[in-house]
């Protein structure tokens, strides 16, 4: 089993900024892609960012443009991600969630509130 702790969220004003981070412990050994996905009320989860064990990434199309290619990046030794969001927009506002893929097993964390006020 692995468990994820995602910290970091709270309520930021419109073209702030947050940084998420989720640290993995239990089984860890054999992760491999880790990421990050938010729902917002009544709307599905969708990914936010993605980033695979040699650290290529990935960002959905509403976050590119204001996230960077480094915004997620990860810490294998101590099996932590982070997401670090910049200008975000009310409609950023979620709760995000961290996951980790281990052995084709998905783990998902509670999640951390994100408001972005306007």
């Amino acid at each position: 089993q692995v468990q994820l702790v995602e910290s970091g969220g709270g309520l930021v004003q419109a073209g702030g900024s947050l940084r998420l981070s989720c640290a993995a412990s239990g089984s860890t050994s054999g992760i491999s892609g880790m990421g990050w996905y938010r729902q917002a009320p009544g709307k599905q989860r969708d990914l936010v960012a993605f980033i695979s064990i040699g650290g290529t990434t990935n960002y959905a199309d509403s976050v590119k443009g204001r996230f960077t290619i480094s915004s997620i990046s990860r810490d294998n030794a101590k099996n932590t991600v982070f997401l670090q969001m910049n200008s975000l927009k009310p409609e950023d506002t979620a709760v995000y969630y961290c996951s980790a893929n281990r052995w084709g097993y998905d783990y998902w964390g509670k999640g951390t509130l994100v408001t972005v006020s306007s």
